[in-house]
């Protein structure tokens, strides 16, 4: 395992990097491009302190997550990438899939959520389905967060002794503990079936979380051929005199109490 990146390293290389995303994100707007990004792993493997750290200074209209919950009756009903293509970007998007169609491979497949045709069915489109999105243009990459059972099971007890993050932890993360084996199978055959060339798998090592990060973000730049945009510079504008407008008395409004003076 490699030593702990430095936290001022880490934060210093992470503000450089996130500066990239930014140009990344004008040249995705300006050239009309579409980038899909799927983040995948085991939970707590650091998919979603990833994802903050890319999207903290993008503009949301143009980078947006995609977190889907349970599907509904109707969208079980559907061919199962339905309610996904729906979320894919278009000109000059970016999202991100925080978890994606991978959910059959994984979670469903081990609790049991899909029958086994249903995940046979999935292995056999998944490769159709992306080649069809690479070859219409669409950019995309897959990520896997890879940690440790012993690492895992750390952040597990961390967000259980902490209130702030208690909700993050589910039943359902609690169970992958005793599933470690069954989920291990199962990415190993998701992969095994689903690294493709047009879009292959990109492991990144999350015991450290910084660490991680900063290869994840790096990867993801070098892997977009996005140059700087130049636009033109912006001068605001001198503020016209006073036509005589009056505000109105503070009391006619409501104003929200100063809780900031009771911390002095």
């Amino acid at each position: 395992m490699s030593k702990k990146l430095d936290r001022e390293l880490y934060e210093t290389e992470l503000l450089r990097l996130q500066g990239e995303l930014v140009k990344l994100q004008e040249w995705v707007r300006e050239e009309k491009a579409r980038v899909a990004v799927v983040f995948e792993g085991r939970d707590a493997a650091g998919k979603g302190g990833a994802i903050k750290r890319v999207t903290e200074f993008l503009n949301p209209r143009v980078a947006r997550i995609a977190a889907l919950p349970a599907p509904t009756e109707r969208e079980r009903s559907q061919w199962y990438f339905q309610r996904y293509v729906a979320h894919l970007p278009a000109a000059g998007e970016i999202v991100l899939f925080d978890r994606s169609w991978y959910n059959r491979a994984g979670v469903e497949r081990v609790m049991g959520f899909c029958t086994p045709e249903e995940h046979r069915r999935f292995l056999r489109q998944a490769p159709i389905f992306e080649r069809l999105l690479v070859e219409d243009g669409l950019l995309l990459r897959k990520y896997w967060f890879s940690v440790s059972d012993k690492q895992q099971e750390k952040r597990f007890h961390d967000r259980l002794d902490d209130p702030m993050r208690r909700w993050k932890l589910s039943p359902m993360d609690a169970e992958s503990i005793t599933r470690w084996e069954d989920y291990s199978r199962a990415k190993d055959e998701m992969f095994a079936r689903t690294d493709i060339p047009e879009a292959p798998w990109l492991v990144v090592e999350s015991d450290d979380k910084r660490r991680a990060r900063i290869n994840m973000i790096a990867h993801l730049l070098s892997s977009i051929p996005y140059h700087d945009i130049k636009r033109s510079k912006m001068r605001l504008p001198d503020r016209p005199p006073s036509t005589g407008y009056q505000r109105p008395p503070r009391d006619s409004q409501t104003f929200v109490p100063d809780h900031a003076a009771s911390l002095a």
